[in-house]
Parts: C-alpha cells; sequence; structure tokens
C-alpha cells in the first residue's frame, strides 16, 4: 500500500499577515532609539518656546536694513500653545501662537515616518521582506498604523511640555475654551494625524532608499495641510470636528495607501 504525504500550507489572511508585520514594526520602533529622540523633542521643544517667549516678552528688535521694529508677544495662556479659539485670528496666520504650536508635530512626524520606512530600503529589509513573506498591502498598512501611532505620543508629549512649560512660567491656564472644547481638539489632532501620516508613507514608497527626497516631499505637501489645521480643529472643537477628523483621516489611509501599494508594486525595491 502506497503512501502519500501531502504538505498543507496554511494561507494566511489579512488580519493574520498584518497581525505578524504589526508585532515586527512595533518591536522596531519602541526598541529604536528614533522614536525616544523624536518623543524627547516633542516633550521639551514646548517647554522652551513657552519659557523664553516668556522671558523675552515686550523685547522689541530693529531691522538694521528698514529700521522696522519688531515685538516680541509671549503667549497670552498655555492653552495657546494648542490652538486658537473659533474667530481668533485667520488660518493663514503667521504670528508666534499661529506657528509654534502643537501643530508643529505633524512636521516631526514627517521626520520619524521617513527615517523609519527608508532605513528598510537602505538596509535591504525591505527587499528581503517582500521576497520570502510580506505582502506590500500588508506593508504599507502597517506603517501607516505604526506612524499613526508613534505621532499621536508626540502630540501626546508636546502637550505634556505644554503644561510643563506654562507651570514653568506662571502662565495661566485659563481658557474659553473649555474642558471638552480641548479634549474634542486633541482628539480631532490626533484623528488628523491619519491624514498626514498616510501623505508621509506615500512620499517614503517614492522616494525609498533616498532620505532626502522622501523628506522633502513630506513637507512640501504636509505644508499646503498645515495652515488648514487651526480652521478645521480649533481649541474649542466639538464633535463634528472629531467626526470630520477621522473620516478625512480614514479616506485618506485608504486611498492613499493604495497609492502606496500600488508604486511598490510597479517600482524597484533598490
Amino acid at each position: 500500500m502506497e503512501m502519500t504525504n501531502k504538505i498543507k500550507f496554511k494561507h494566511q489572511t489579512f488580519c493574520e499577515r498584518l497581525k505578524s508585520m504589526l508585532k515586527v514594526d512595533f518591536r522596531r520602533m519602541f526598541t529604536s532609539s528614533l522614536f525616544y529622540i523624536m518623543a524627547g523633542v516633542c516633550l521639551v521643544v514646548p517647554i522652551l518656546i513657552v519659557v523664553m517667549t516668556t522671558m523675552m516678552d515686550g523685547t522689541v528688535s530693529v531691522d538694521p536694513n528698514t529700521g522696522a521694529e519688531t515685538v516680541i508677544e509671549a503667549f497670552d495662556n498655555v492653552w495657546q500653545t494648542i490652538g486658537s479659539v473659533s474667530g481668533e485670528g485667520s488660518a493663514m496666520s503667521m504670528d508666534l501662537t499661529g506657528m509654534c504650536n502643537i501643530n508643529l508635530v505633524y512636521f516631526f512626524a514627517a521626520v520619524f515616518i521617513c527615517i523609519f520606512i527608508s532605513d528598510d530600503f537602505r538596509s535591504g529589509y525591505a527587499k528581503n521582506l517582500f521576497t520570502v513573506r510580506a505582502n506590500k498591502g500588508d506593508y504599507v498598512a502597517s506603517k501607516t498604523i505604526v506612524g499613526f501611532i508613534g505621532g499621536a505620543f508626540m502630540l501626546i508629549a508636546f502637550f505634556l511640555g505644554s503644561m510643563l512649560g506654562g507651570a514653568i512660567s506662571g502662565l495661566p491656564f485659563d481658557t474659553p475654551a473649555g474642558t471638552s472644547g480641548i479634549v474634542m481638539c486633541m482628539i480631532s489632532k490626533i484623528f488628523l494625524l491619519a491624514v498626514f501620516v498616510s501623505i508621509y508613507v506615500l512620499a517614503s514608497v517614492i522616494g525609498k532608499q533616498k532620505l532626502w527626497q522622501s523628506l522633502v516631499g513630506s513637507l512640501m505637501i504636509g505644508m499646503l495641510f498645515f495652515m488648514m489645521i487651526p480652521m478645521l480643529i480649533p481649541l474649542d472643537a466639538g464633535m463634528m470636528n472629531v467626526l470630520l477628523s477621522l473620516v478625512g483621516g480614514a479616506l485618506f489611509a485608504f486611498g492613499l495607501g493604495s497609492a502606496s501599494n500600488h508604486i511598490l508594486k510597479k517600482t524597484s525595491l533598490v
């Protein structure tokens, strides 16, 4: 009697493959110095901004060429480092409170994601990964999720840094937005992060091992959306802002994720 041994390979579902990729990427993120450096920067920057501007409040600088005087104005309260209340200032404001606030984290996230993905291609890890096991769609989804979680930690670190900076400098914590508005504002900013992360992942898979190209593309495109953030997510945000940020983030993640997957399939990995 002749017996035939048949070897059956279990077909992994998308969720199983994604879970495996996420385990690897989260391990890499939480064991790399890059993540902790970026989170540390996000914690320290608001402290320096708040303390230094408070110390220099009222200082006048004169342009030697034109004679124009510029007066440095400090933040009126701690919450200006998080955002502005609806109707306060313009979405295109270029003043201190309009530029040096928590929205800077969206650019810090670009640096983190571009370096994180570029290392995969420069080290040859991505090529080996796609050869032996991973689907390119799984790779894009995993990087988008990990980048989103990493960026969320950076936003929280900046928030904590703002609170510490306000306490050190003695700025008031009074705000017309109320506690609920601030909570909704932070949740909305975290959800909106998915839009920027999807852009950065797309730029990174286009640039691959060329880190400078990924960074330039990410920062240029990110700048186009940067000025819209105060208008989309004011300090007194509500549930509508949360829903819009959630839906927008999901749509961008799916749409640009599909584009990133297509680029990886159609281009060389080196």
